[in-house]
């Protein structure tokens, strides 16, 4: 980027957007390639969903699937704060590519929209589209995606997601319960790891860590354009007009959140909100000692990382 441009506002550590309005990503540009993972066994594909915005899917399934033996699907929302990363990012194609062989699933992970170009609702609009074009598959003659025809159980469909992407899930789950699309697709359980929710007043670590408390704000201020900032209901789900829990529409769910993570508070309140709720499911809760942020994107054969990928299989694969 040529050094002599005015930035006119810098997201601190990720992003520039310059006076003549030229965006510069410091991170999550890297693009890897689909195809035959030979470490894992798992073989992808990226797919086109929406030409009109270019909504993209990459797809995985173990290469040594079979078509009379269906497999749970997992719908996956990348994070990066909606502004960073997208599903051909490295660290995400490396992470579920191991999770997708250790839980032996067929994973749609969507590629969505960023801002600053395109602010919120974009990327829930997108995710959105993505899952209708999923659901169409689960009707006869519905969709001609060969892989979730041939391979997915759509008995056992799954909504999961890090970081924003948790946050997608959640709102898509409550917005499922009482639309049409809800009734097309079941789904069975969300997992949600380091959830991204936040909020105006700092609680937790956030009182003491004011650094960070404030970079997290600047984030959110930047993709979402509202009056009501980081009390928003999108960022914050107990804000003012926020949609009840209760309203779940899955039987089961799992919140990730990690010791070291300035979002861990926030993850862990909402877990405790749903327990004290009247949502009609079972919640359970998974704190990763020692580890900050979506590690297990950086570092996805450490043990942590290990661990918790075993800890997903087991979730989606419960009878």
């Amino acid at each position: 980027m040529d050094q002599s441009k005015e930035i006119a506002r810098y997201v601190f550590p990720f992003l520039r957007v310059y006076k003549d309005g030229t965006i510069e990503r410091l991170a999550g540009t890297e693009v890897s390639h689909a195809g035959l993972d030979p470490e894992t066994g798992v073989l992808s594909k990226d797919t086109v969903i929406v030409p009109e915005t270019g909504v993209s899917a990459r797809l995985y399934r173990p290469n040594s699937a079979k078509g009379n033996r269906k497999l749970p699907l997992v719908i996956y929302y990348h994070g990066g704060g909606f502004f960073i990363s997208s599903a051909a990012d490295p660290k995400y194609h490396n992470s579920l590519n191991r999770l997708v062989a250790e839980a032996n699933i067929v994973l749609v992970s969507v590629d969505y929209r960023r801002a600053p170009e395109n602010p919120l609702p974009a990327a829930y609009d997108d995710c959105w589209a993505a899952l209708q074009w999923v659901a169409a598959h689960a009707k006869e003659d519905g969709g001609s995606e060969a892989w979730l025809n041939d391979y997915v159980d759509f008995g056992r469909v799954f909504l999961a997601g890090d970081s924003c992407g948790a946050n997608v899930a959640h709102h898509f789950a409550l917005k499922l319960k009482d639309c049409e699309l809800g009734h097309q697709i079941k789904i069975q359980a969300i997992a949600m790891i380091f959830p991204y929710f936040w909020g105006k007043d700092p609680i937790g670590v956030e009182v003491t860590d004011q650094a960070r408390k404030s970079m997290v704000d600047n984030w959110w201020l930047l993709v979402c354009p509202s009056e009501k900032g980081c009390d928003d209901p999108l960022i914050n789900p107990f804000a003012d007009g926020s949609p009840s829990l209760e309203s779940l529409a899955c039987k089961r769910l799992l919140v990730i959140v990690a010791e070291k993570d300035i979002l861990r508070d926030r993850g862990r309140l909402y877990y405790e909100k749903m327990v004290n709720s009247e949502w009609q499911g079972t919640v359970e809760f998974m704190e990763i000692q020692g580890e900050d942020h979506v590690f297990h994107i950086h570092n996805p054969d450490c043990e942590n990382a290990k661990s918790m990928f075993k800890g997903l299989a087991s979730f989606i694969n419960q009878t």
